[in-house]
């Protein structure tokens, strides 16, 4: 089945470009466009989506509020909801996250990007655009005062230094002068030794270990 997905931003031509960038995609199916929060509230609860890419700054009702309405305690099973916006306000990252959010996503992150965070919601994994992790992980980690071991070849150390610097993995890809395929593969075998979820995950490591400067 594909993966339900229901847009709600109140700028028309945003949310054709989102429909149009998922549409290509043979296991994402656009279910419908909400243009305010209320109607995004309304929709997610008549349509089921499994995923709703929620804007923040809309009329009615902000997307951090209809994010609390989708996900509060006592729902039944509802949508992950992955926040895209214009806005990368640390207040409203916190929000967010704390909300149930499970992506952050900025408007400018690519179709790419946009295309994973959908399917990693769905999941029931989080992915938040690199910018903000890079930006979050900062202020939240603390290096350690020894270092963490990790079995990582030397190859996987570079591919974590640039997770942790908020690079995608087709930016990796160019830098280290591999295919994204080797970086997925090299991602893959870094979660496993690390057993860390996401590459959330893995810039945290990263970060706490030392391995990258601040």
């Amino acid at each position: 089945m594909p993966i339900k997905v229901l847009i709600a931003d109140d700028q028309a031509m945003i949310r054709a470009g989102l429909a149009m960038i998922l549409a290509a995609e043979d296991d994402i199916e656009v279910v419908g466009e909400a243009v305010d929060g209320v109607h995004a509230v309304e929709l997610a609860r008549k349509l089921a989506p499994d995923v709703v890419l929620m804007d923040i700054r809309m009329p009615k009702m902000d997307g951090l509020q209809a994010l609390r309405r989708l996900t509060r305690p006592g729902l039944a099973a509802g949508p992950k909801v992955v926040v895209v916006t214009t806005f990368d306000n640390d207040e409203y990252v916190y929000q967010a996250l704390r909300g149930g959010a499970y992506g952050f996503l900025l408007k400018d992150s690519g179709s790419a990007l946009l295309v994973e965070a959908v399917r990693a919601a769905a999941a029931g994994e989080a992915l938040v655009s690199p910018a903000i992790t890079v930006k979050l992980l900062r202020q939240l980690s603390s290096p350690s005062s020894t270092p963490l071991s990790a079995d990582l070849s030397a190859r996987e150390l570079d591919v974590v230094r640039l997770v942790a610097r908020g690079l995608t993995n087709t930016e990796i890809a160019e830098r280290l002068f591999i295919s994204v395929g080797t970086v997925k593969t090299h991602l893959g075998n870094v979660q496993t030794k690390l057993s860390a979820r996401n590459r959330v995950e893995i810039a945290m490591w990263a970060w706490q270990s030392g391995v990258v400067d601040r």
